[in-house]
């Protein structure tokens, strides 16, 4: 019981926060999209960002796999809502 009640409040909150971590992802995904990312991309490799700058958003695979793992993430939990309780 202990169990099963710390998950239902972990995915509870998780679900709560979904609208906007979509909202969000959406966000990333336009960035990524664009023409600005590979601007911001090639500044970062000519060394034009400040060394203290966050830059892991410019991180081509990495970015790719979040964006990828979010969308499978998407699809299991559509998938689950038509499944079986």
């Amino acid at each position: 019981m202990e169990r099963v009640s710390h998950w239902v409040d972990l995915l509870s909150s998780a679900l709560e926060q979904l609208p906007s971590v979509q909202s969000d992802a959406y966000e990333l995904s336009a960035y990524y999209e664009s023409d600005l990312w590979m601007e911001d991309y090639e500044a970062d490799e000519a060394g034009e960002l400040p060394d203290n700058m966050k830059r892991g958003v410019l991180s081509e695979d990495g970015l790719y796999n979040l964006l990828a793992e979010y969308e499978n993430l998407v699809a299991r939990l559509q998938s689950s809502e038509g499944g079986k309780q």
